[in-house]
């Protein structure tokens, strides 16, 4: 009964989550996104037709989503300014938005090749990337699998294996239902564009299964990473501190700066923050990612 609780305060959080986002970002979107957006389309990666928008010009940075999310949801505070600077590059992974689901299954790898197959269609070479949550696995993915073309990762509140998630959170992932998100704007946003509405529960299912699963991408594999790494984690948002802390000294962090020197990676962790509220810090996420990748 505990964990079905804990099952439901997650999706209650998700629902003031993407509430606020769709609120704010349909009043940001009316004065910005004509200024900003340069194009979208459908790139053919991996029998995916995987739909992409282009904001603003500069060092190419791509944002990958959360769970069940779309560009909008996810991203709508965050666009407008990093398009200021960069060429910002936003996808809607396999499933999600306007990219209609495929028979494939998901896995995290296969979401990181369809990533790369994107940069290869647009003849990008390397880009500084940007996930949260189940995109920040994904970044991960991507950064082990084709290194060369990840110059700068930013992570915000994810993992690199199932375990590090407290125990509580992985207890609610094994109760997700479909049904769960049914009332939420989750399906709402869904509707509106996906290309099969009527989808909706399959493609949950398919992500709440997969999400079931343990993983990890293993120790050597995180270390090998040479890309700086910033992660941004919430103090409380259900990443265990024990993994917030084995991330990054997997990154090279975790170091006495004043005697070895400051490592290329970093470390912020947001006060009085959870995993879902830690996305509607605009102000603070753009304070600390910024002097990142302009570094």
């Amino acid at each position: 009964m505990k964990t079905i609780h804990s099952a439901r305060a997650i999706l209650l959080a998700l629902l003031i989550l993407t509430t606020f986002v769709m609120k704010a970002g349909a009043q940001q979107a009316k004065a910005t996104s004509p200024e900003t957006l340069k194009s979208s389309g459908y790139a053919p990666v991996n029998g995916l037709k995987l739909y992409y928008e282009i904001h603003g010009e500069g060092q190419p940075l791509v944002l990958l989503h959360g769970a069940y999310m779309t560009i909008d949801l996810n991203w709508s505070q965050l666009i407008p300014e990093l398009a200021k600077t960069h060429k910002v590059i936003a996808l809607e992974m396999q499933g999600h938005g306007h990219t209609a689901d495929i028979d494939r299954p998901v896995t995290f790898q296969a979401l990181a090749d369809d990533v790369a197959g994107l940069l290869q269609y647009l003849k990008i070479d390397s880009a500084d990337v940007l996930g949260y949550s189940l995109g920040g696995t994904v970044a991960y993915a991507l950064a082990i699998q084709h290194p060369a073309m990840v110059k700068k990762l930013v992570l915000v509140s994810t993992v690199y294996k199932y375990h590090g998630w407290q125990k509580e959170v992985t207890d609610a992932f094994q109760t997700f239902k479909p049904a769960f998100f049914d009332q939420t704007p989750l399906k709402t946003a869904y509707e509106k564009i996906a290309p099969d509405p009527g989808h909706w529960r399959a493609f949950l299912t398919k992500y709440m299964e997969y999400g079931k699963q343990d993983f990890d991408f293993g120790a050597d594999k995180v270390k090998a990473i040479k890309s700086p790494i910033l992660f941004i984690m919430g103090d409380n948002d259900g990443v265990s501190l024990e993994h917030k802390a084995e991330m990054y000294r997997a990154a090279g962090g975790g170091v006495p700066g004043d005697m070895a020197g400051l490592p290329k990676s970093q470390l912020a962790i947001l006060p009085g923050t959870t995993h879902m509220s830690l996305m509607m810090e605009t102000a603070k996420l753009l304070a600390i990612i910024e002097p990142f990748l302009s570094k």
